[in-house]
């Protein structure tokens, strides 16, 4: 769904609020739920989203406006298939999103995000069994793997750097940083 569930949110602000990024990606960012979590504790970051489902972006109003503030560039893609400088961020956030991809393009795509350069990486999916299809009209709402807290930190753990992670009830959130 284009939603999130709130367990985690709380722990990934008092991060966002440690580091205070000030370059911004949102992979799938849905209804846009970081950047109006995000954006008050620090508003002068520059927010990409890079949703693969259009109709989200009207939908959710995700491009800025002189009146409201979301994100500041959208690309309407498939992040799978996004050119490397979009990475090279100061955080790049994968929320509830990887879920949403094989395994091995989820791996395939925090590699290389990490080697496009960015200096801290979100990622928050669901650790319990999640089985969801089709969300009004949007195949690519549909779960195709179900990832476990263990498989994530041994994934991430694997790009190097430093990882925090928080393990919920529903959720898991990890923060890795490079070194």
């Amino acid at each position: 769904m284009p939603t999130s569930d709130a367990e985690g949110k709380d722990w990934s602000l008092e991060r966002f609020r440690r580091h205070l990024p000030n370059t911004v990606t949102d992979i799938g960012p849905g209804e846009g739920t970081y950047a109006r979590l995000f954006r008050p504790a620090h508003p002068g970051v520059w927010w990409t989203g890079i949703e693969i489902h259009k109709p989200y972006v009207a939908k959710y109003k995700l491009k800025s406006t002189k009146t409201r503030k979301m994100y500041d560039e959208i690309h309407v893609e498939d992040v799978r298939d996004s050119e490397d400088h979009l990475f090279h961020r100061d955080l790049v956030i994968a929320g509830d999103v990887l879920e949403h991809m094989p395994r091995e393009d989820a791996v395939a795509l925090l590699q290389r995000v990490e080697a496009a350069g960015a200096w801290h990486i979100l990622v928050s999916l669901p650790i319990v069994e999640s089985e969801q299809g089709e969300v009004d009209g949007n195949p690519h709402e549909a779960h195709v793997y179900q990832w476990d807290a263990g498989d994530m930190d041994q994934v991430l753990a694997s790009l190097g750097g430093n990882v925090e992670a928080m393990h919920g009830g529903t959720l898991g959130v990890w923060w890795w940083s490079r070194a």
